[in-house]
């Protein structure tokens, strides 16, 4: 493998994993906060992305896009939250589980209705287009870039929220103990409003970006709820920054090994059983090093750390 590929597919991992972190983010913040396990999170993915498509279609804006994805989602992870998840916190994960589970064939089968069964598109901006050209000559996508830098703003702007403000202070100590918080004079229903809208928008903002390079379609959300589900396990449930490192290294191990194993096959069988081989290998690498890192570390990377 040349320098400029193996630069390019470590971009690559990079641009995948930060949207990844956007999805975990919400994830572990809701499941650790509010110690609910929400399947619908990929939903709200979902409808970040039609939200985008939809509303660059009608005015032709992908910064109006973009915005409307975020009030979207969370708007609707707020009014989620109110009416169907405020009912499950004192019951068992079970319940939580067939819940939000019901919750996916609601908002799926209401997308479709909304907007047909056809994959929808969205342009990237003309300033987005087309490639730049990086230090040492390597053309990348402007938009893959765009997105990793929007990823690793968001990462900052999170850890100085969840660190350095009196929100982020409730939001820990909710994690910590939401009843003394409540006795304190917190009101712990609007930080949960809060706190799930917050994640809605964040996965809403994941799908709009993506709907740029790949199709917005019904069901686009659950393939990325489980690789968030693996990002959170791996760096330890309820820990920002474990999200952050876990899906980085989720981004970097899938893009790799699905370029470098095949090569590695290559070299001792023939080219279409080496591409068949590595290929399976490779949607299995990030599983494997799920398995390898929670040998080691039960409660993930930084498990039991906000």
């Amino acid at each position: 493998m040349s320098a400029a590929l193996l630069i390019e597919q470590l971009l690559n991992g990079l641009q995948f994993g930060v949207m990844l972190f956007l999805m975990a983010a919400g994830l572990t913040l809701i499941f650790g906060v509010m110690g609910l396990i929400n399947l619908a999170h990929g939903s709200l993915y979902m409808i970040g992305a039609f939200a985008a498509a939809g509303t660059a279609a009608l005015t032709g804006s992908f910064w109006l896009a973009l915005a409307a994805a975020l009030m979207a989602a969370a708007l609707v992870g707020a009014i989620v939250e109110m009416v169907v998840i405020r009912r499950l916190y004192d019951r068992d994960h079970l319940d939580q589980v067939l819940a939000t589970f019901a919750l996916i064939l609601i908002f799926s089968e209401g997308t479709r209705f909304l907007f047909g069964s056809l994959p929808l598109y969205l342009d990237t901006p003309d300033i987005l287009s087309g490639p730049t050209t990086l230090p040492g000559g390597l053309d990348y996508s402007k938009y893959r870039l765009f997105i990793i830098g929007v990823g690793l703003a968001i990462a900052g702007g999170l850890f100085w929220l969840i660190g350095r403000t009196r929100l982020g202070i409730q939001i820990r100590a909710g994690e910590a103990d939401r009843e003394m918080i409540a006795a304190l004079g917190v009101d712990i229903r609007k930080l949960y409003t809060l706190v799930f809208a917050l994640g809605a928008a964040l996965a809403g903002l994941a799908g709009a970006m993506i709907g740029a390079i790949q199709a917005v379609e019904v069901g686009m959300g659950e393939p990325v709820l489980i690789l968030a589900f693996v990002v959170i396990v791996i760096g330890g449930i309820g820990s920002i920054k474990g999200a952050f490192i876990g899906a980085l290294l989720v981004g970097l191990t899938d893009t790799l090994g699905r370029v470098l194993l095949p090569q590695v096959f290559g070299l001792i069988m023939d080219a279409s059983s080496a591409t068949t081989v590595g290929a399976s290998l490779a949607s299995m690498a990030i599983y494997i090093l799920m398995a390898g890192i929670l040998l080691f570390r039960p409660s993930g990377l930084f498990g039991g750390q906000t």
